[in-house]
């Protein structure tokens, strides 16, 4: 490729500039799953965050199984437009028997890559207005028992960690002392670590953030503390939490890790995390995806070959069970058939049983008339000898 230079102003120089204002138009889109114990606090954390008061109503410790509910709201902040969905992991870590309480979570998260996956291959696409539901960025929730992980949360990290971005943090910070932290967080990377959870890495390519992003990353899983109600210290309000011993401010950095995660989350790293998104984790699923479908990296076939192929196993597969299918229906007529004829036979015996019966009964009933009838003639003739004897003795006495 030859490099030419320009002898004059030809002005796609404004391209950045374009692209910055139509980003801005069409506004942006941020999704986040929450993933924690009912009571931890994320419902908190999300309103310290973004400066506002989304809508959230407790949950209790009862429920039979993990729910993933999300809510979507329009942020506007200045001239930009954020479409934020925040997703929340109702009733996790609270049944007795925690062996599947990830497999809602992972469900979901696929669930929102097959739906745009499935937007990607229409004929008509329609992805510039496609709400994109993707997670971008998972928060995941860590206890402050100031010992190690649970096994829950390994294995729910274990099982994520290669469709989603994971940003731990442990909540309530404030319950345990700063020496206990440190040793807290040593551990828990160190566990991590062992055994082979990826957590998401802030990106250290850019040289504008990358000392700040190789620093931060030093201070994973950040330890925050949330709060919704300000206190006045000094002149100003400030977001605090008050204790009988004192006051836990928010964004003070000597109290808590809140800054730092805001500042990465959303001020650095927000769009890496898109892109991160939307490269590596959707990429992989599409990739698996597709592969299921009988298409591969293979460049032997083309994508014509690779759809009659799939279409003529598809056909095969369809005449299998339509055979099967077939044959079960031969099978179950015969069946039937032989059930019919079974009963026309137990009927027919039943028939000629009442037959025997019934001539039986009129032949009983034949030989009682008969018997009868001879009575009745016997008695008729016993009575006329009677009258004919009574008569005859009546004239003799005259």
């Amino acid at each position: 490729m030859r490099a030419l230079n320009l002898t004059g102003h030809v002005g796609f120089d404004s391209l950045p500039d374009q692209l910055v204002n139509k980003s801005v138009a069409q506004g942006f889109c941020f999704n986040i799953l929450c993933v924690g114990e009912t009571g931890i606090g994320k419902s908190t954390m999300m309103d310290t965050l973004f400066n506002t008061n989304f809508d959230s109503t407790p949950s209790s410790h009862d429920l039979p199984g993990v729910k993933l509910k999300a809510h979507t709201y329009e942020l506007r902040e200045k001239n930009v437009l954020l479409k934020l969905t925040l997703v929340d992991s109702v009733g996790f870590g609270d049944q007795i028997n925690k062996d599947d309480s990830w497999k809602p979570i992972v469900d979901y998260i696929d669930a929102q890559f097959d739906a745009y996956l499935h937007e990607e291959l229409k004929i008509k696409r329609m992805l510039h207005t496609y709400h994109d539901t993707r997670v971008h960025a998972c928060l995941y929730f860590i206890a402050p028992t100031g010992h190690s992980l649970k096994a829950l949360d390994l294995v729910t990290m274990k099982k994520l960690d290669t469709k989603v971005n994971i940003i731990p943090v442990i909540a309530k910070a404030d319950t345990i002392t700063k020496t206990e932290l440190t040793k807290f967080k040593t551990k828990l990377m160190s566990e991590l670590v062992s055994n082979g959870v990826h957590i998401y890495q802030f990106p250290t390519d850019d040289e504008t953030v990358a000392d700040t992003n190789s620093s931060m990353n030093q201070h994973l899983p950040f330890a925050v503390v949330g709060s919704n109600d300000e206190v006045k210290i000094g002149n100003k309000m400030v977001k605090a939490r008050q204790y009988p011993w004192g006051t836990v401010q928010v964004e003070n950095e000597n109290h808590c890790d809140f800054v730092k995660l805001r500042e990465m989350l959303i001020r650095t790293n927000m769009e890496d995390l898109r892109e991160v998104t939307h490269s590596k984790h959707f990429e992989l699923y599409r990739h698996h995806k597709l592969e299921e479908m009988g298409f591969s990296d293979s460049e032997s076939r083309s994508l014509s070959e690779t759809y009659e192929q799939k279409r003529q196993e598809h056909i095969t597969t369809l005449q299998k069970k339509e055979d099967e299918m077939r044959q079960m229906f031969v099978i179950r007529v015969k069946e039937k058939e032989a059930e019919l004829k079974e009963a026309e036979k137990e009927l027919h015996n039943r028939f000629d049983a009442l037959k025997k019966q019934h001539t039986e009964e009129k032949r009983k009933l034949e030989e009682s008339r008969k018997r009868l009838e001879d009575e009745m003639n016997l008695f008729s003739q016993t009575k006329a000898q009677v009258q004919a004897h009574t008569s005859t003795m009546g004239k003799k006495k005259k």
